[in-house]
């Protein structure tokens, strides 16, 4: 009696895109084998520093432009400080207004000339003493009137000192607040350009990924509806009788067999007679 042999195995309409499903995974599989990772996640798709945040880390040494400015504060301290403030006319001014006191000062000797001969003391010790004491208290005024044109020119001169260390001092405490501020808009912009093209990158990034992959999972998509139609039919069952197994002696007669065949291929028998 003839062995028996039962298969179960899905319905044949199933059977066929199953055999398609396994023939696509396996291609897909060896794609994704084959791929280069780096294509997906290399630094091709990391956004660097933009030309405006190049353009910050430039500016950050500006950051102590305050020093030249600190410099000419402190040029304009000490006891000389004033000196370099000190009009180029004050010897001129000074010079004039002397001059034009002293001519005031001699326009006044003649009359008190003719006030001595008018009073009988022309040329006398009065008249000296008179002189004398005239002479003395303009002498007195002169000096005062320069030293008060010194001290007004030296009070000009100590003032613009002090303005210019004030002026100074504001502009060593503004330039760098100028430049963070700068460096700062810079910074904004440019983290903002620098989003947007990770954006971009990363779009691209997803779709090398999507493109990568898309084998597999359309291979995938495909076996789930495929497992979904088995899971949803039943199976059947086959069953075939297993061939024999050939005996030594079958196995002779057959090699027998073939070659009389091979021998009568090559001498066939004679025809006799019509």
């Amino acid at each position: 009696m003839a062995v028996q042999q039962t298969q179960v195995l899905p319905a044949p309409f199933i059977e066929a895109p199953a055999k398609a499903y396994l023939g696509e995974l396996e291609s897909a599989i060896g794609g994704i084998k084959d791929l280069d990772v780096s294509k997906l996640y290399g630094s091709q798709f990391v956004a660097g520093p933009g030309a405006l945040q190049t353009q910050a880390e430039g500016l950050a040494g500006g950051l102590g432009n305050y020093a030249p400015y600190l410099q000419s504060a402190a040029a304009s301290t000490g006891p000389t400080a004033y000196q370099s403030y000190m009009s180029p006319y004050q010897s001129d001014i000074i010079d004039t207004t002397l001059a034009e006191y002293d001519r005031q000062a001699q326009m006044q000797m003649p009359a008190m000339a003719a006030n001595a001969v008018a009073a009988g003391a022309f040329g006398g010790g009065r008249e000296g003493v008179q002189r004398a004491e005239y002479q003395s208290s303009s002498d007195r005024n002169r000096a005062a009137l320069q030293a008060q044109l010194l001290q007004t020119g030296f009070g000009q001169a100590q003032n613009l000192a002090s303005q210019n260390f004030a002026q100074q001092m504001n502009l060593a405490q503004a330039a760098p607040t100028l430049v963070g501020q700068q460096i700062g808009a810079l910074s904004t912009l440019g983290a903002q350009q620098q989003a947007q093209s990770q954006a971009q990158l990363g779009a691209q990034q997803q779709l090398a990924y999507q493109q990568a992959y898309q084998p597999l999972q359309a291979a995938q998509q495909y076996g789930s509806g495929v497992m979904g139609l088995i899971s949803g039919y039943p199976q059947r069952e086959t069953t075939s009788p297993l061939p024999p197994s050939p005996s030594p002696l079958s196995t002779a007669l057959g090699v027998g067999s073939t070659l009389a065949g091979i021998y009568r291929a090559i001498n066939p028998a004679p025809l006799f007679g019509k």
